[in-house]
């Protein structure tokens, strides 16, 4: 017990950030539920099972109009394919997570990989007692906000015109954040070279996955260089 408390108050300032981001997200997500006549359980029960953030928001559509399964599935994998990159960078520091280890599959979001990525737990804390509740933290944001939501959305009617803009804006933040912390910006420049190409080529509804492909590649033969350049500096070192 001792150790969970010490890995929760380790983990807990890290996560303060997404706190006041997801509060506001879960916050807009509940009221555009709740303007779709889903009551306050039914936005938590989504967003206990899915916490899914963008797909979220694009399920409300799903939720209101007549029910495509393929075109569903598809576009769910759109939104979210950049996870698989996810789970991909995180097989080293998830694969001795034990018991938590599908929870943090799980629970794994954007905010959650940045911090993890960018963080290591401090002495004497258990590595997977450290992201199991940095990931149980975000998430219980996000429901917390998303309940808040509903609940508003119930008692005080809004003009939801716009609310969706608060994911894109998130990103933003993220993506400024990534860069004011790394000092090599080029994986950032390549990424928005990549999505910018993908866009114009396969336009807004089709460009996600092949941006992440060209990403993934390009990446790749950058890290490769990269890794042949360091090589060379240290043999002549």
């Amino acid at each position: 017990m001792r150790e969970n408390i010490k890995a929760l108050k380790a983990a807990f300032p890290h996560t303060i950030p997404v706190f006041t981001g997801f509060t506001f997200l879960g916050i807009a997500y509940g009221i555009l539920m709740n303007s779709k006549g889903y009551g306050v359980g039914w936005t938590v029960l989504m967003s206990l099972m899915a916490f899914a953030g963008s797909a979220q928001y694009v399920a409300i559509t799903f939720l209101t109009t007549v029910f495509n399964p393929v075109y569903a599935l598809l576009l769910t994998i759109m939104v979210n394919a950049r996870h698989l990159f996810y789970g991909i960078a995180m097989l080293d520091k998830y694969k001795d997570a034990g018991k938590v280890k599908p929870y943090l599959i799980f629970g794994l979001c954007d905010e959650t990989f940045s911090i993890v990525c960018s963080t290591e737990p401090p002495e004497g804390v258990s590595r997977s007692s450290f992201y199991f509740f940095i990931t149980l933290l975000d998430h219980s944001y996000w429901v917390l906000g998303s309940a808040i939501g509903g609940l508003l959305g119930s008692m005080v009617s809004f003009n939801t015109k716009g609310l969706s803009f608060v994911l894109t804006a998130l990103f933003v933040v993220i993506f400024v954040g990534q860069w004011k912390s790394q000092q090599d910006h080029k994986p950032a420049v390549i990424g928005v070279v990549c999505s910018v190409l993908c866009l114009a080529i396969f336009g807004s509804s089709n460009f996600i996955i092949p941006a992440m492909l060209a990403i993934l590649a390009v990446l790749t033969i950058y890290h490769k260089g990269y890794v042949k350049d360091k090589k060379l500096i240290e043999e002549k070192a």
